[in-house]
């Protein structure tokens, strides 16, 4: 079967354990849709064109991975994209209520779109997007926890 997939979410920045995810799921389907959240409510660090620019030049080895922004509902956006499965990462069991109260969401608002979550590698389940712009933000070390190319981004923004 030839099954597309998309994994959304806000990347702000995406992590190491996002990569993990993304590069497992790679082997998994033939292609997943790297979804970007504008997601406005979260005031991200990032513009959405950084974040996805971002994650496209770091994901750029992986030739069935398409990585793009999106606007509203990711219901829609994952009708738009024809994908059979949504993946979602689930680092805890903390993280495990929020995510399948989203599922149970999406089954109700997309029925016929699967959604299946991964989990990262043991190395990577204690990596946040919010943990890595903090440890940043305060001038530290998150060469162990992003790509180089995120590290030097992080750089940039302004430290408390």
């Amino acid at each position: 079967m030839k099954i597309k997939a998309i994994y959304p979410g806000t990347f702000d920045p995406i992590t190491n354990g996002h990569i993990d995810i993304i590069r497992r799921a790679s082997f998994l389907f033939e292609h997943v849709t790297i979804a970007i959240a504008s997601n406005p409510s979260k005031i991200p660090t990032f513009s959405l064109a950084k974040r996805v620019e971002l994650a496209s030049s770091v994901l750029v080895s992986l030739n069935n991975i398409t990585v793009c922004g999106f606007d509203g509902l990711l219901a829609d956006f994952a009708k738009q994209c024809e994908v059979q499965v949504i993946i979602r990462g689930l680092r805890a069991v903390s993280d495990f209520e929020y995510e399948f109260q989203m599922a149970g969401m999406n089954r109700t608002l997309i029925p016929d779109i699967e959604t299946i979550f991964l989990t990262p590698a043991t190395k990577y389940t204690f990596i946040s997007s919010s943990l890595v712009r903090e440890i940043a933000s305060l001038g530290g070390n998150v060469s162990e926890f992003v790509h180089p190319k995120v590290q030097a981004a992080l750089q940039t923004i302004k430290k408390i």
